[in-house]
């Protein structure tokens, strides 16, 4: 288990758990479309910014190390998951301005084609770019990379750890709370993640 795969854990939790409600929703209940659809909203902020920080960061500095091949074809899936999700975004609309079944319909066939897209992704850089990397975690290039990805305002750091914890599993939480202080966990998700359990955790489940 690492932090990596904690958040991968999220994403692939919070697409199985959208596909399941756009099965199941209400034809013309718009409090409902308008809910899954600022779940979706939120699931979207947090992987796009999970990966636009390993773009901006993380590749480059392992660039000496790895090969040239793999971080390109992290890139490559990068872009085809921003056009995923851009797409499933648009379908998302549509179903909360319209509430219908229909559109609930053809917005869970684009959860369902994104989820493969991430799945992909997921599993590739789990199987080949973590093991790759696991050898220079302790070079000064990934200690800078660790101070970097650490230096988020609580803002931004409270509904991630909110999110991040909503519907854990119990392996999940257990390495999780082995690498932050409970305390702390508890501060972050539940003081600085408010929003969170305010607008989206409701959402999962109602």
């Amino acid at each position: 288990m690492t932090m990596n795969r904690v958040i991968h854990a999220a994403v692939r939790r919070d697409l199985a758990r959208l596909e399941t409600a756009l099965a199941a929703a209400p034809d013309g209940d718009m409090s409902r479309a308008a809910g899954l659809r600022r779940a979706y909203v939120n699931l979207n902020r947090e992987l796009k910014h999970h990966h636009e920080s390993e773009d901006r960061w993380v590749f480059p500095s392992m660039g000496r190390y790895l090969d040239p091949e793999l971080i390109e074809a992290m890139e490559v899936e990068h872009h085809a998951m921003a056009e995923a999700l851009e797409e499933t975004a648009v379908a998302m609309e549509k179903y909360a301005a319209t509430a219908s079944s229909a559109d609930a319909a053809d917005a869970r066939a684009s959860v369902l084609r994104t989820r493969a897209v991430v799945d992909r992704h997921l599993d590739h850089e789990e199987n080949e770019f973590e093991p790759a990397v696991e050898p220079h975690l302790d070079s000064a290039e990934w200690k800078e990379v660790e101070k970097r990805l650490r230096r988020q305002p609580l803002g931004q750091v409270g509904p991630f750890m909110a999110w991040l914890q909503d519907g854990m599993e119990p392996h999940t939480r257990a390495y999780l709370r082995s690498t932050i202080p409970p305390p702390v966990l508890f501060l972050l998700g539940r003081v600085f993640g408010r929003a969170y359990h305010r607008e989206i955790a409701p959402v999962w489940s109602g």
